[in-house]
């Protein structure tokens, strides 16, 4: 039974992966657009995001039935409980791509607002802070997941630099470009919160891999 228990675990960690690939390319998919002005890539985002779910669906799943027939030990059901908590954190995170790629649906037949400089980095930010999460997930890499929660106050300074920027020096300034300016405002905010759901993830790749929670205590991850 503990052989086929292990072998449940393996395919269940490439179930994660692919989540993991899936939700990678909305982000990029979804930022590219908007830098494009790209509707079909807009669109695809949207169009790929029933297939997101369905995994999602799939993945939560596996994971009760595993807990269900096994009644594994202590480490395989911090595994097993860590996998749903960040099949829920990928699936939002693809929703906010959803969300990204609906904003630049909107911005597409409008014209620039102004040069895209800081939503670039930002989206940079919040990819890498990503990518790095699931490699953190599937290589149960806590020091790579501690480098992924020390990167989140980056993201909230370039998003913070955005928001300045749009209120002070458009917004506030001209009213008719707040038809241009509230959609890169969201989209700053979407993306802010990618970064924090691949928070949510790291840390709790730290508590599966040392049974330690950091949230409440970032002391701790030093």
């Amino acid at each position: 039974m503990e052989r086929h228990l292990d072998e449940e675990l393996k395919e269940l960690h490439k179930d994660i992966l692919q989540m993991g690939v899936m939700t990678q390319e909305a982000i990029f998919k979804s930022v590219e657009s908007l830098k494009n002005r790209d509707k079909a890539q807009a669109q695809a985002v949207l169009d790929d995001d029933k297939k997101v779910d369905g995994m999602e669906n799939l993945i939560d799943e596996k994971c009760v039935d595993l807990i269900a027939r096994y009644q594994p030990m202590a480490k395989d059901v911090r595994f097993i409980a860590t996998a749903m908590k960040i099949n829920s954190d990928l699936e939002r995170i693809a929703d906010l791509a959803v969300d990204i790629a609906q904003r630049s649906l909107e911005l597409a037949d409008k014209p620039l607002l102004k040069p895209l400089v800081d939503i670039p980095k930002l989206s940079v930010v919040a990819q890498a802070m990503v990518e790095e999460a699931i490699d953190a997930f599937v290589n149960k890499d806590a020091a790579l997941a501690r480098k992924v929660v020390l990167s989140d106050p980056e993201a909230d300074r370039l998003r913070t630099l955005v928001y300045e920027e749009l209120v002070n020096d458009y917004m506030a300034r001209d009213a008719k470009t707040v038809d241009r300016a509230v959609p890169l405002l969201l989209i700053s905010r979407h993306l802010e919160r990618i970064c924090d759901h691949a928070t949510n993830i790291a840390e709790d790749v730290i508590y599966m891999v040392e049974a330690k929670v950091v949230k409440p205590h970032p002391e701790q991850l030093s």
